[in-house]
């Protein structure tokens, strides 16, 4: 039972953070990372209610998105290679990692009309990591009028992976930078309805600043081997 021991644990904490602030912890999507995890401890972790998953290769996805029943809604959170754009446009309902205008054009004309339009975030780069993925806070809204010419993609907000730090001071900082920034957004993109922040080491940080969406992975399934 450690891996729904782990997800109770999660959502009692998350109860407890979102009371702080007079949140609705049900209106928080938990995003639960799979990457290297089988099927079996998927599905404990589905049948405990849990509706989204996240995977970062689309190589490993592939088999979990076409066996597991029911399905969940997949959320690709890894790089994009534009070679796999196609795939990875055909098989998830989330694109979370969205930085580059070529890969969006390929999972725009890529997408059919009967799945209906890809929900996208956009990977932002908030402290301007020269080794990290991501565009820069400043250069989001020009990036997103240039995606408002695809018909087949939905932006639907941002997603941030901070440099990793203990310090929790730091974490609410960079988190409320990212949020300065997507209010900033809404102002111009009113549809703009998810900021997607927070993963296993700061979802505290995160949700404490606004975040609509973390993704957690170590959180629930423990450290991987």
């Amino acid at each position: 039972m450690i891996i729904e021991k782990r997800a109770e644990y999660l959502f009692e904490d998350i109860k407890d953070i979102c009371s702080e602030i007079g949140k609705n912890p049900e209106e928080l999507i938990v995003v639960v990372a799979t990457k290297s995890q089988n099927l079996e401890s998927i599905k404990k972790v589905q049948n405990i209610g849990i509706e989204h998953f996240g995977e970062n290769f689309l190589q490993e996805a592939e088999s979990k998105i076409l066996n597991l029943n029911p399905s969940p809604t997949w959320h690709f959170i890894g790089s994009i290679q534009s070679r796999k754009a196609k795939r990875i446009s055909a098989l998830f309902e989330w694109v979370q990692t969205l930085d580059r205008l070529k890969v969006a054009e390929k999972l725009n004309i890529n997408r059919s009309e009967e799945q209906g339009k890809l929900n996208v975030c956009i990977q932002v780069n908030p402290e301007n990591e020269n080794n990290k993925s991501g565009i820069s806070l400043e250069g989001c809204e020009n990036f997103i009028s240039q995606l408002e010419e695809l018909n087949m993609l939905r932006v639907r907000g941002l997603m941030a992976i901070p440099k990793q730090t203990n310090n929790f001071i730091q974490q609410r900082k960079v988190f409320a930078k990212i949020r300065k920034c997507f209010d900033k957004l809404k102002a111009v993109y009113p549809k703009l309805d998810t900021l997607s922040m927070g993963m296993s080491g700061d979802y505290k940080a995160a949700i404490l600043e606004g975040a609509t969406m973390i993704r957690i992975g170590t959180g629930v399934f423990g450290e991987r081997e």
